[in-house]
């Protein structure tokens, strides 16, 4: 039997060491997260808990959010959500922060880059709470820093913004994640960065989802392609990331003729680079593939039987971002119920689960196509019953 099984912190601790990293003994997990090789053997035999603190280090060191770790206490969307405040109160002074320590420019952007790879790894809980203090940080960096170190700095400012921003939208925090996106807009600017402008404006698509200015989102869109060349691999990934978002908003405007173009322009630029992170945001051949799927169903009617025939010959490799492989499977689930799938549905949603259980417990799909199951399988299993309540759907 699994470690999982055995219920508890520290059978989890176990599972995901043994089962999900064979290779990670218990003396290199204690290394890695800074923890004595004893303590980590009573925490797995359940013989002491757990602070907050060290199920975060060991959570870091396994590669996990400590969510994964944690389905016995507080619900996980209540932690986030009570970090919320504090984000607010540090957006609120980015230009007066208050006195107090600043690390060396590389340790900076080593902590902007790990906050980074969270967002990736939909591992909203570290970044709630990790992002106030580092926000907070780098404002005070900014703001005395000499005026050659000043570009370097509002770039860092831009990523770490972006990656509070997930937390944001995420969680339904609309009008902190437009703060958090115009806060984006103003630095952009002083890092003196055309690809880094061009990732601006693909989150800043985020407000026009929110508020389902889809025509407006469109424009936004085609005015930063204008913008952004398409020479180097940078660039032609930042210019094809573009041309994916902007096909999902026409597919949510219904306008399946400006979707289809921004698509095929995706292809083509995919086809000229390696699938990875550029500035932030994944791109390439699989992430088209995935997105192909999204406008699919955006644009709904006749055209979800496409998501359906794409997903039949493919699925997303693990080496692409968590986030983005969980909302594969959310779309795909939403496509299968209303092709009158509902077994199928609620595997695809279970799966989505299984990678990312923030993100998928958070989305809004995910909720209404569960409460849409449940009516549908009143007398069916108590997984889906326990499935509908976890998500919270109604």
């Amino acid at each position: 039997m699994h470690a999982l099984g055995r219920g508890g912190v520290g059978g989890r601790i176990a599972y995901y060491r043994g089962v999900m990293r064979p290779k990670l003994t218990q003396e290199r997990l204690a290394a890695a997260a800074n923890v004595s090789l004893g303590t980590i053997r009573k925490i797995e035999r359940g013989e002491r808990g757990v602070s907050e603190s060290t199920l975060e280090a060991i959570a870091e060191a396994l590669g996990i959010d400590p969510t994964r770790l944690c389905a016995d206490r507080e619900p996980a969307q209540t932690r986030v959500h009570e970090a919320l405040p504090a984000l607010s109160a540090v957006i609120a002074s980015y230009d007066l922060p208050e006195d107090g320590p600043v690390r060396p420019a590389h340790e900076l952007r080593a902590a902007v880059s790990e906050a980074a790879r969270w967002r990736l790894g939909a591992q909203y809980t570290l970044i709630a709470r990790r992002l106030p203090d580092l926000l907070a940080e780098l404002a005070r960096a900014y703001r005395v820093a000499p005026a050659e170190q000043r570009a370097e700095l509002a770039g860092l400012l831009v990523r770490a913004y972006r990656s509070a921003d997930a937390v944001a939208y995420k969680f339904g925090a609309h009008d902190l994640s437009a703060r958090l996106i115009e806060l984006m807009r103003w630095a952009v600017p002083e890092a003196d960065d055309p690809l880094l402008s061009a990732a601006v404006a693909y989150v800043r698509t985020e407000t026009f989802f929110a508020a389902r200015a889809h025509a407006v989102g469109q424009r936004a869109l085609e005015l930063a392609l204008d913008a952004t060349p398409a020479t180097t691999v940078a660039e032609i990934a930042s210019r094809g990331a573009l041309h994916m978002r902007a096909a999902v908003v026409a597919g949510r405007a219904r306008d399946a003729s400006a979707a289809a173009t921004h698509l095929d322009e995706a292809r083509t630029l995919a086809d000229r680079v390696l699938e990875d992170i550029y500035c932030g945001t994944a791109f390439g051949p699989e992430s088209v593939r995935i997105h192909e799927v999204s406008v699919a169903v955006s644009l709904g009617g006749d055209h979800v039987g496409r998501a359906l025939d794409a997903a039949s010959e493919w699925k997303p490799p693990h080496d692409l971002p968590a986030e983005r492989r969980s909302g594969f499977y959310i779309e795909l689930g939403r496509a299968q119920l209303w092709s009158g799938l509902a077994d199928d549905a609620f595997e695809s949603l279970k799966v989505a689960r299984r990678i990312t259980p923030q993100h998928t417990r958070e989305h809004p799909w995910v909720r209404e196509d569960a409460a849409t199951l449940r009516r549908l399988k009143r007398a069916d299993s108590e997984s889906l019953s326990n499935f509908a309540e976890w998500c919270a759907a109604t």
